[in-house]
C-alpha cells in the first residue's frame, strides 16, 4: 500500500449522448394511408461515482482518467424506442470528494459505503417522427438528433476515515503502535519520516466489535503551513473521532511537552 497510496487524482467523465429519433412511415399492404411510426430514441448512460470499502487509494485513477457512459440507440420503425445506454460506474473510496476541477466547487462527499451520485447525466433521445404527428401534418417528416451527454473535468481528493487518528513527531512510535495493536505492518526504523503515507489498522475489541486507526506520517512545527510533510497529511486527521498523542519519553520532560504543545498548535493553525 505505501508505494502506490495516491490521495489525489483528476479525471474526465463523458455521459452518453442520446440515441437520434427514427423518421419512418408504415408501409403494410392493406393500409392505404400508413402514418408515421419512428418511435424515440435511447437516453444516454450516465456517469455515476460510487464509495466502496473496497478501495483505500485512488492509484487505479494514474492508468485510467477518462470513463465514458454507453450512447443512446437510435430509435426503430413500429415505434420503437432505442435501448437506453448502460451506465458508468466509477468507484472510488469512502471518503473522497468530488471537485468540479475547472471551478473548484465541491460536488460530492462520499462518506458512506454504497453512496453514489450521478455526475454527469446522459443526454435525452431525440423525438421519432410520431411525436410530431398532428391532426393538421398527418405526415412529419420531421426528427430530433439526441442531445449531447454531460462532460465533467474532476478532481477526487481522499480524506482517510477514521475513528482514531495516531499523531505526533517523527520517529515518536506511531508506526509502532499500529502495529502492535493491529494487523497494519507499516515501515518501522530509527531515522525521520520513515512513514511516508498514512497507515489504517482494524483494532477488534471484542466479538463484532473494532474501530480503525489511522497512523499519521509525523508533523513538525510550521505543518500547518507545509513544513515537512505537513498540509499532504493534516487533512486526513480532518474526520477522526478522536486524536491519540504518541510521545518520547525518554526525551527531557520539557522536550516531551513542548512537542505535545507544538503538536496541537499545529492542528489548530490548520
Amino acid at each position: 500500500m505505501a508505494a502506490r497510496f495516491i490521495d489525489e487524482a483528476e479525471i474526465w467523465v463523458k455521459a452518453g449522448d442520446g440515441g437520434h429519433g427514427c423518421l419512418s412511415f408504415r408501409r403494410e399492404k392493406y393500409v392505404p394511408y400508413g402514418g408515421p411510426d419512428g418511435g424515440d430514441g435511447g437516453h444516454g448512460g450516465d456517469v455515476v461515482i460510487k464509495a466502496t470499502t473496497r478501495l483505500n487509494t485512488l492509484a487505479d485513477f494514474r492508468n485510467k482518467r477518462r470513463y465514458h457512459g454507453e450512447n443512446g440507440q437510435k430509435g426503430g420503425t413500429q415505434n420503437c424506442t432505442g435501448r437506453d445506454g448502460e451506465k458508468e460506474i466509477v468507484h472510488v473510496p469512502v471518503g473522497t470528494l468530488v471537485f468540479d476541477a475547472d471551478h473548484g466547487d465541491l460536488l460530492a462527499d462520499l462518506v458512506r459505503d454504497e453512496q453514489e451520485v450521478v455526475i454527469a447525466k446522459g443526454g435525452n433521445g431525440g423525438w421519432g417522427n410520431l411525436k410530431f404527428a398532428t391532426s393538421i401534418n398527418r405526415a412529419p417528416r420531421q426528427n430530433n438528433p439526441g442531445l449531447p451527454g454531460e462532460e465533467r473535468h474532476l478532481r477526487l481528493e481522499l480524506k482517510l476515515l477514521a475513528d482514531v487518528g495516531i499523531i505526533g513527531f517523527p520517529n515518536a512510535g506511531k508506526s509502532t503502535l499500529i502495529s502492535g495493536i493491529s494487523a497494519a505492518r507499516p515501515k518501522i526504523a530509527d531515522y525521520p519520516f520513515t512513514t511516508l503515507v498514512p497507515n489504517l489498522g482494524v483494532v477488534s475489541v471484542g466479538p463484532e466489535q473494532s474501530f480503525v486507526v489511522a497512523d499519521i506520517p509525523g508533523l513538525i512545527e510550521g505543518a500547518s503551513e507545509g513544513a515537512g510533510l505537513g498540509l499532504r497529511f493534516l487533512k486526513h486527521i480532518e474526520r477522526t473521532q478522536s486524536f491519540v498523542h504518541v510521545l518520547d519519553c525518554t526525551e527531557p520532560a520539557d522536550e516531551v511537552e513542548r512537542r505535545f504543545h507544538a503538536v496541537n498548535a499545529e492542528l489548530a493553525a490548520y
